[in-house]
C-alpha cells in the first residue's frame, strides 16, 4: 500500500515537469495550447500607440517587427529598425533636392512635405502652372512717379530718375523731386549767418550730384560721410556763438532739418547715431515696396521722441523710404534765451496749466487791471536744450498722432506757484519779418517734476522746455512796508544831507563823502520808490534803471573813498585829506563810465519785463555786482589793516590816544555802513531774479529801509558835535527873540575865548 502510494506521486510528479517545458515560447511568440507557441502582433498589442513611434509604419514579422518611416521623414540609422536601433526625422526636400520646385520659386520645408511658392517679382501663370515675371511696370501706373521711367526687369523692375529727382538709389521707389535751390544762400532766411555759407554750399552740391543735374562740383559723398561733414560745419559754427537774432536761428534750424530729410535715405544702416561737442544725432530709416509700421524711439542724453512709422510714412505720401530723425543742440538755449515775446495767452488754449495759471493771475479791481496784468504776466527761460524732430513724411503740420518729446532740465527744480514748465516749438513763420519765436500751440504738457518734462505735440519742428516764472505778487502788506520804509530812509537820507551841508563845524574830507553818499543814496531810494515797478513804459523803464545803475554804483564808490580815507589816516600819516578832484572823480566819473560803457554794449540790458532793473541776459546784472563786489572786497582789506594799525597802536605808547579813538569810532561805524549796504545787496541778487521769492523780496525791503536810518543814526544822532549843533538850532527856534539879545549883551570878556577854544576843538576833529 505504501509502495503504491509513492509511485503514484512520483508519477504526478513527472507529468506536471513535462507540461510545464512544454509550453516556453520564445520572445514574440505566446504558447497556444500546451505543446504550440503563436506569434505575439506587437504592432496592433500596443492600441493606439505603436511601438515604433510616431512618423512610422509598424510592420509585424513571425517573432518580431520592424519599422519603416511615413514619407516626408528619414530613418536616423537603416531603412528597416526598430524603436531600439533607430528613428524618423523630418526630410527637408528643399536641401535635398533644390529645384524641386522649378524656377523661380522659393521651397518652403514642412514636417514631412514642402510648399512651392513664386520668387518676389513672380506669380503662376495659368497657362503652364509655373511662375512667371510680373511686369510691374504696365500693371501698375506711375510706379516710379512722375520724375521716373520704370524699366521692368526679371522678377524686379527699376526707376530711372530724370534730372532734378532722386529716388536715393533705391532702384524700386518712386522718384521725387529735389529742391536743391533751398541750399543757395541768397534764398534762405539765414543767409546772415556767418559760418551758415558753407553749410548750405556742401547741401547744395550734394543735392545737385544726387539729382543728375550736371551742376554739381565733385564726386558723390556716402550718406554717413555727408553726415560727417554737415555737423563738422555745425560744430564750428555754433563754437562761436553767432546766432544773434532770431532770423539767424531760424535760417540754421531750418537747414539743419533740410539737410537731415536729404542724408538720411542715403545711409546704409537702418539706424545711425553721431556726436560731436555741440550736437548729438540719430536716425533711424526703413525701405521697401511696403510702409513700415510700429513704433519708433529715439533718444540721446537730454531728449526723447517717441512715434511711430506711421507718422513717418504719412497718409498716401510712402515713397520706398520712411525717415525718422532727433537733433539735439548741446549749446543753441542761449541763442534763443530771449524770444518769449508771442507766448501771450492765446498760445495757450491747448496748455491746461498755463490756462490755470493765467485766470488766477486776474485782478477784480477795473482800476488796476492793467497793472496787475503787467505784473502777473511770467517771465521765461530755457529749461531743456533745443531739439529738432523730423520725419520725412511732408505733410507735419497736423498730425493725427501726436509724437511725445521727453526733455531733461537744465537744471532740478520742481514745478511751484511761481514757476512751471511749459513745452514751446520754434515758429518760423510766426512773425516773419523778426524770423521766429517760440510758440505753445499744439504743444501740451503731459506730465513733469523736478528732472523732465513729457510733451505731446500735434507737429513737428524744433522743441524745448521753458520755465514759466511769475513774479512775486506785490501784496498790500508788502508795498506799504516799502513805502513806509522807504520813506524814512528818505528822510533820514535828507536830514544827513542838510546836516553834513549846513553845519561848518564838521566840515571835512569825510563829512563830504557822507554827503555824497546820502545823496546818491537819496536819488537811488526816490528813484526805486517812483519808478522801479513802472515796466510799462520801455523807455521811461531803461531811464530808471539807468538811474539806479549809476546812484548806486555810486553810493559804493563813496563808500571805496571812505575806506581809503581811513587807511591814510592811520597806515600812513595823520590828517591826511584827499582832493576833491579825486573824490569826484572816483564817486561820480567811474560809475558813470562804468553806466555809459554798459549802455553802449548793451543798451537791451535795462529794464526788464518785471523791474526796471539789469536785465540778467548776457550776465549783464554782472556790470552792477561785478564792481560792487570788487568795492566790498577793496574795503574789506582797507578795514582788516585799519583795524590791525589800530591794535598796534593802542598796545604801544602813544600820546595822540584821542585821535585814535575818533579812528576808531569811524571805523566801525564805516564797518557797520559797510556791513548793512553789503548784506542789503547779497539779498538783491535773489530779489532781482526771476525765480525772486517773497522772503527775498522782504529782506532787501527791510535792509533798503534801514540804511538811511542808519547813517542819520551813526554819523549824526552819535557825534557829539552834531548834537551840540542840533542843539544850538532848536535853542534858536525854542528861545524867544528878547532873551537872546539879552543874554548878547550880557556876554563876559571870556566868553570870546571860551568860544575860541571849543572852536580850536572843533577844528582839530574836523581835520581829522
Amino acid at each position: 500500500m505504501g509502495s503504491r502510494t509513492l509511485l503514484l506521486i512520483l508519477g504526478l510528479h513527472f507529468t506536471l515537469l513535462g507540461n510545464i517545458k512544454a509550453i516556453d515560447c520564445p520572445r514574440g511568440l505566446i504558447a497556444k495550447g500546451s505543446q504550440q507557441c503563436d506569434d505575439t502582433d506587437e504592432c496592433n498589442e500596443w492600441g493606439s500607440t505603436p511601438p515604433c513611434g510616431s512618423n512610422t509604419t509598424c510592420y509585424n514579422t513571425y517573432g518580431s517587427f520592424y519599422c519603416h518611416c511615413l514619407p516626408g521623414f528619414v530613418s536616423t540609422t537603416t531603412f528597416k529598425f526598430t524603436p531600439l536601433t533607430g528613428e524618423c526625422k523630418d526630410l527637408n526636400e528643399c536641401v535635398q533636392k533644390p529645384q524641386i520646385c522649378g524656377n523661380n520659386t522659393i521651397c518652403l520645408n514642412t514636417i514631412g512635405s514642402y510648399n512651392c511658392r513664386c520668387q518676389p517679382g513672380f506669380r503662376v501663370s495659368t497657362d503652364t502652372g509655373r511662375c512667371a515675371d510680373i511686369d510691374e511696370c504696365n500693371e501698375t501706373t506711375g510706379i516710379c512717379g512722375v520724375g521716373g521711367d520704370c524699366q521692368n526687369q526679371k522678377g524686379s523692375y527699376s526707376c530711372l530718375c530724370h534730372p532734378g529727382y532722386s529716388n536715393y538709389d533705391n532702384k524700386q521707389a518712386q522718384c521725387s523731386v529735389l529742391t536743391c535751390d533751398q541750399f543757395k544762400a541768397n534764398e534762405t532766411p539765414g543767409q546772415t549767418v556767418p559760418g551758415l555759407a558753407g553749410l548750405l554750399s556742401l547741401m547744395r552740391n550734394s543735392c545737385l550730384v544726387l539729382s543728375n543735374s550736371g551742376d554739381a562740383a565733385g564726386g558723390r559723398l556716402t550718406g554717413e560721410v555727408l553726415l560727417e561733414n554737415v555737423f563738422t560745419e555745425m560744430d564750428s559754427l555754433l563754437s562761436h556763438d553767432i546766432l544773434s537774432n532770431s532770423r539767424e536761428v531760424s535760417g540754421l534750424l531750418g537747414t539743419v532739418e533740410d539737410a537731415m530729410k536729404l542724408i538720411g535715405p542715403q545711409l546704409r544702416d537702418n539706424h545711425t547715431t553721431m556726436e560731436t561737442d555741440h550736437t548729438a544725432t540719430e536716425l533711424a530709416v526703413r525701405r521697401g515696396q511696403t510702409p513700415p509700421t510700429g513704433p519708433i524711439s529715439l533718444a540721446n542724453d537730454n531728449a526723447r521722441l517717441d512715434t511711430s512709422w506711421e507718422t513717418a510714412t504719412g497718409n498716401g505720401t510712402y515713397r520706398g523710404f520712411a525717415l525718422a530723425g532727433l537733433v539735439c543742440y548741446k549749446t543753441m538755449e542761449k541763442s534763443v534765451n530771449n524770444s518769449f515775446q508771442y507766448l501771450t495767452d492765446a498760445d495757450a488754449d491747448t496748455d491746461a496749466d498755463a490756462d490755470t495759471d493765467t485766470d488766477t493771475d486776474t485782478d477784480t479791481d477795473t482800476d488796476t487791471d492793467t497793472d496787475t496784468d503787467t505784473a502777473s504776466k511770467p517771465s521765461y527761460q530755457i529749461s531743456s536744450k533745443v531739439v529738432t524732430a523730423l520725419v520725412s513724411n511732408p505733410a507735419t503740420e497736423h498730425l493725427t498722432q501726436p509724437v511725445i518729446l521727453t526733455f531733461k532740465h537744465l537744471q532740478v527744480r520742481a514745478e511751484s506757484s511761481e514757476m512751471n514748465y511749459t513745452c514751446v516749438f520754434w515758429s518760423e513763420g510766426h512773425v516773419h519779418e523778426e524770423g521766429g519765436a517760440w510758440s505753445r500751440r499744439g504743444c501740451t504738457k503731459v506730465t513733469s517734476n523736478a528732472t523732465h518734462t513729457v510733451c505731446s505735440c500735434t507737429h513737428l519742428s524744433s522743441f524745448a522746455v521753458l520755465m514759466a516764472l511769475y513774479p512775486v505778487q506785490n501784496t498790500f502788506e508788502l508795498r506799504l512796508l516799502t513805502w513806509l520804509g522807504l520813506s524814512v530812509s528818505v528822510v533820514c537820507l535828507l536830514l544827513c544831507i542838510l546836516t553834513f551841508w549846513l553845519c561848518r563845524s564838521i566840515q571835512g574830507t569825510r563829512t563830504t563823502i557822507h554827503l555824497h553818499l546820502c545823496v546818491c543814496l537819496f536819488i537811488a531810494d526816490l528813484v526805486f520808490l517812483s519808478g522801479i515797478s513802472h515796466t510799462q513804459s520801455k523807455g521811461g523803464c531803461r531811464v530808471v534803471a539807468g538811474l539806479l545803475h549809476l546812484f548806486f554804483l555810486g553810493s559804493f564808490s563813496w563808500m571805496l573813498l571812505e575806506g581809503v580815507q581811513l587807511y591814510l589816516m592811520v597806515v600812513l600819516v595823520f590828517n591826511t585829506t584827499i582832493r576833491p578832484l579825486y573824490l569826484y572823480a572816483v564817486g561820480y566819473g567811474l560809475p558813470l563810465a562804468i553806466v555809459i560803457i554798459s549802455a553802449i554794449t548793451y543798451p537791451d540790458g535795462y529794464g526788464t519785463t518785471q523791474h526796471c532793473w539789469l536785465s540778467l541776459e548776457r550776465g549783464f546784472i554782472w556790470s552792477f555786482f561785478g564792481p560792487v563786489c570788487t568795492i566790498i572786497i577793496l574795503n574789506v582789506f582797507f578795514f582788516i589793516i585799519t583795524v590791525w594799525r589800530l591794535a598796534q597802536k593802542f598796545s604801544s605808547l602813544n600820546t595822540n590816544l584821542s585821535n585814535l579813538h575818533k579812528i576808531k569810532v569811524f571805523t566801525v561805524t564805516a564797518v557797520a555802513q559797510l556791513c548793512v549796504l553789503g548784506t542789503m545787496w547779497i539779498f538783491g541778487v535773489f530779489q532781482f531774479q526771476e525765480e525772486g521769492t517773497v522772503v527775498m523780496t522782504y529782506l532787501f525791503t527791510i535792509l533798503n529801509s534801514l540804511q538811511g536810518a542808519l547813517l542819520f543814526i551813526m554819523h549824526c544822532l552819535l557825534n557829539k558835535t552834531v548834537r551840540e549843533e542840533y542843539g544850538k538850532f532848536l535853542s534858536c527856534i525854542c528861545t524867544p527873540q528878547k532873551k537872546r539879545y539879552s543874554e548878547f549883551s550880557t556876554t563876559n570878556p571870556f566868553s570870546s575865548q571860551s568860544q575860541g577854544s571849543r572852536g580850536a576843538q572843533n577844528t582839530g576833529e574836523l581835520q581829522i
